[in-house]
């Protein structure tokens, strides 16, 4: 038997574009109903970068600027390995550095930052990151983005990330029609209870990885497609659809290096297959 909203094309379920409420009582209704079905897609949603202290994952964030998280952390191992605090970091030769970031690109820009955040941690904050939103952001290169990652995943503070995947979903979703940032973070964050705003950056950028992409959604193997207000954007064939997934949908080793234990996929290879 079809699903509410369902109907039988060949076999196959086509699903009905659903409504964007015009209600904030029935926007806030749908929101909460499409994070629970993308916490039961995701129950091992996680932050992609590979870290183990609040440093590390402020490193790597900062890297991840116009790269894959993927390139990030087939990069960082080198790069803790030679720097592991910000002491040794704010030390280090520009031009080593440098080389040793250069495989995520825009590395002079980066290497720059990295000095300059390393130098406030180890001056101004005793070598230690700040657990607060108001202090991140007065390092070099870090912004709302970048402290929200590290506060959520380091320290445990909820919040929202807004990158371009979660940006993009939100507006499919109908959670907000604006491009700006902050603007999203508000919105959104008048629709879900704040103890859920981590876990919910995880889950919306994992959608928006895996299945909901930018150019060619597969809606056809999209696992909450009748909550989609945007239903019907990218490929609706399920056949064709299934071959659109990525990363472990796909069957396609993660992001990661050294993924979680509750993470179904494989983990990524080293660069250039080196250990």
């Amino acid at each position: 038997m079809a699903k509410s909203g369902v109907v039988e094309a060949a076999g196959r379920p086509v699903f009905k574009k659903a409504k964007v409420p015009t209600t904030h009582t029935g926007l806030v209704r749908q929101a909460r109903k499409i994070n629970r079905a993308l916490a039961e897609v995701y129950p091992y949603a996680h932050p992609e970068l590979d870290f183990t202290n609040p440093f590390e994952l402020l490193v790597a964030t900062v890297l991840s600027a116009q790269t894959t998280d993927l390139r990030v952390n087939q990069t960082t191992p080198a790069l803790f390995a030679k720097y592991p605090t910000p002491a040794a970091m704010a030390a280090a030769n520009p031009e080593e550095l440098e080389e040793i970031i250069r495989p995520t690109g825009f590395f002079r820009a980066k290497a720059k930052s990295l000095l300059g955040l390393s130098a406030a941690l180890r001056d101004r904050f005793d070598g230690e990151v700040p657990g607060r939103l108001e202090d991140l952001v007065t390092l070099p290169g870090v912004g709302r983005k970048t402290a929200n990652v590290v506060l959520g995943n380091a320290f445990g503070v909820p919040g929202i990330t807004v990158d371009t995947h979660f940006g993009r979903l939100a507006r499919r979703f109908g959670w907000t029609e604006s491009d700006d940032p902050v603007k999203v973070e508000q919105e959104v964050g008048e629709l879900i209870p704040k103890s859920e705003w981590t876990m919910l950056s995880h889950r919306v950028v994992f959608h928006g990885r895996r299945i909901c992409h930018s150019r060619r959604p597969a809606c056809g193997a999209c696992p909450i497609a009748e909550l989609c207000p945007s239903y019907g954007e990218g490929e609706i064939d399920p056949v064709k659809a299934e071959k659109l997934l990525k990363y472990e949908k796909g069957g396609q080793p993660g992001q990661r290096l050294q993924p979680p234990a509750d993470y179904p996929g494989a983990a990524a290879e080293p660069l250039n297959g080196k250990g």
